[in-house]
């Protein structure tokens, strides 16, 4: 019978016994310093006296408009401005003649009022310039020479338009037949005119007048029926 005799603390192959102490390679780390640059001292220069002085500029062309705005609005508030205006007050149809040749001779009275209704300013009236026509032939032209309405008042022009014989087209003629079948006949006025006043503080204004309306008369009667012609807006 055999016997194993277990041995304590075995040391194992192919190592060195304990008291043999393996040599140690002591390593000495060599740190090395980097110098940092040093930074570069950042010389701020001063405002341009000139952006300076354009900002003054823009600074009080900002004020000045500012202040130009609410002056106008405050005199626009107090002076209440209206645009003068021109309106068609009465018509009427003083011969309607026409043959079977197809010659139409015509004779219409018209008046026209011109209208101010600013009670603190004066009205100027100019480069009036109107047309009468018949189914688009020019019967007559209407002008006035340049002239002033005072504030809050008016003034009336009349016009007596007598055509020469005109030659009608065939169109025409049929158009005539109808009216005079109906008795109703339509003309057609069309024109602009000028006007200036002055609005206290914000100096003249002009504005363009247009007239564009039709003018209708009953030629049993020679009256005139509907009338409604004015360059204010409906």
């Amino acid at each position: 019978m055999s016997s194993h005799i277990q041995e304590e603390n075995p040391i194992p192959r192919n190592h060195p016994p304990p008291d043999v102490v393996s040599p140690v390679t002591t390593t000495t780390a060599t740190t090395k310093y980097h110098r940092l640059p040093m930074p570069r001292r950042i010389h701020r220069r001063g405002t341009n006296p000139l952006i300076w002085l354009v900002a003054i500029i823009c600074t009080v062309i900002a004020i000045a408009v500012i202040i130009a705005g609410i002056v106008v609005f405050i005199g626009y508030i107090a002076i209440r401005p209206k645009v003068p205006f021109i309106s068609v007050t009465y018509t009427h149809l003083d011969a309607f003649d026409y043959d079977r040749s197809g010659l139409l001779t015509t004779q219409v009275t018209i008046v026209i009022k011109w209208e101010n209704e600013n009670t603190r300013a004066h009205a100027s009236f100019y480069d009036a310039s109107f047309i009468l026509g018949f189914h688009g032939t020019e019967i007559a032209k209407l002008v006035a020479e340049p002239f002033d309405v005072r504030k809050n008042s008016s003034l009336e022009l009349a016009y007596t338009v007598t055509s020469t014989p005109i030659p009608l087209t065939p169109d025409q003629m049929m158009i005539v037949d109808m009216s005079l079948k109906q008795d109703f006949v339509t003309f057609e006025l069309r024109g602009t005119a000028r006007t200036r006043w002055r609005v206290g503080l914000l100096g003249s204004v002009k504005f363009w007048l247009h007239v564009d309306c039709k003018l209708h008369f009953i030629p049993s009667s020679f009256n005139s029926t509907g009338l409604y012609c004015s360059s204010r807006s409906k």
